[in-house]
């Protein structure tokens, strides 16, 4: 059920299904999920959740030296009847969608000032995204931002992140019963960058959830969306995309836990690489816990390797608690040009280095057909061109 094929020097791809009798959430983490960096030790890279991160790349994040000395602007455009609010860390809808995992989401929760809630009232259908412009002035910075979407609502909130920042954060999405809710981030931070995230979804019933995550900028990108249900009948749609120039670490941990009955999951995400030392890390843990009879999951990782120098780690994970599901799996591919792809389009007229690129374009159109703003797509298309004009 796990493929990997035509894996290049400097990659490695690996995954396991088990099925276990008994098992939790945290089985790989060093500590159990807390709101206190305290209950957390300071990774030291030989743990399972850091074993591929730059530690000495993170700033201070990691071991508590960041401090708040950053500027990070701010600007949210809603649609009428949204409603924005700063509240303290005591609002009950702070943390309601899901508990820090490691010692950087616990030092964001403990640090931020005010949480920032962006509230769409039930059976909303809004016109308009909802647009959330993060744009770092240097220093770090620390924040909470929490997006609900009532009962039978409808949305679409896309997130920008630019600018410069060392930045660490928590991001809760709660989700309605028959909400519908469309999630894009995109992280074209500059080259200086570092920004680490964790992302925590909660699905009401029969509700639908779609995630789209684009990192192109920074220069150590962590991020952490993490699934949980609230009821049977929910969606999740987890799509991603990342292009990895030399010198960069770019890394999405993902965790679908299915904890109910009867809820679907689909992971997909795409990643190209060029440059030395260009480094991607993808980890798409799944659970399927003894109570949710009838899931429905698969997951998905593509890489394609664009220049030698450059690594993928990419590495899906499948436990199953319940033998009565649907259907559940997991893919994993790294791999460079397809020649024969190459050989059909040149065999017809076009050039070798136009042929390259769109072999390129046609395997990231997938996913950025799947984000539904047209702006937002063309400004991600541009960016794909850049890229290659610089490589391909």
């Amino acid at each position: 059920m796990a493929e990997a094929q035509n894996i290049p020097v400097g990659s490695t791809t690996a995954g396991s299904i088990a099925v276990a009798a008994e098992s939790t959430v945290a089985t790989r983490m060093s500590a159990p999920p807390s709101f206190d960096v305290a209950d957390f030790p300071v990774p030291h890279g030989r743990e399972e959740e850091w074993r591929f991160t730059p530690l000495e790349r993170l700033r201070g994040l990691h071991d508590g030296t960041a401090k708040a000395d950053g500027t990070l602007k701010a600007d949210i455009d809603a649609p009428d009847g949204v409603t924005v609010e700063s509240v303290g860390r005591d609002d009950a809808r702070v943390g309601k969608a899901g508990t820090p995992v490691d010692r950087i989401a616990a030092q964001a929760f403990s640090s931020f000032e005010k949480a920032t809630v962006v509230s769409v009232p039930k059976e909303q259908v809004l016109t308009e995204p909802v647009r959330v412009t993060l744009h770092g002035e240097g220093g770090t910075t620390f924040g909470h931002t929490v997006f609900d979407i009532g009962a039978f609502a409808e949305a679409v909130i896309v997130i920008d992140h630019t600018g410069d920042a060392v930045r660490a954060a928590n991001v809760d999405f709660l989700i309605g019963d028959g909400a519908k809710v469309t999630v894009v981030s995109v992280q074209d931070w500059d080259d200086t960058a570092v920004h680490v995230s964790q992302h925590n979804a909660l699905i009401g019933r029969d509700a639908t959830f779609k995630s789209v995550v684009v990192t192109f900028g920074g220069d150590v990108v962590r991020l952490h969306p993490r699934v949980t249900y609230a009821g049977p009948g929910g969606e999740a749609e987890l799509f991603g995309l990342y292009f990895t120039d030399a010198g960069q670490h770019q890394e999405h941990r993902l965790l679908v836990d299915h904890n109910v009955p009867h809820c679907k999951s689909n992971v997909a995400y795409k990643g190209a690489l060029q440059g030395d030392n260009a480094h991607a890390v993808w980890i798409g843990d799944v659970l399927i816990e003894a109570a949710a009879e009838g899931t429905d999951t698969y997951e998905m990782n593509r890489n394609l390797v664009l220049t030698d120098g450059a690594r993928v780690d990419s590495v899906p994970n499948l436990e199953i608690e319940t033998g009565e599901i649907v259907g559940a799996g997991h893919a994993s591919a790294t791999g460079r040009f397809d020649d024969e792809q190459l050989f059909y389009l040149m065999s017809r007229g076009i050039p070798q280095i136009e042929a390259r690129r769109l072999v390129v374009r046609g395997f990231f159109a997938e996913l950025v057909q799947q984000i539904g703003v047209p702006d937002i797509e063309e400004r991600l298309m541009a960016k794909i061109e850049a890229e290659l004009e610089a490589s391909v």
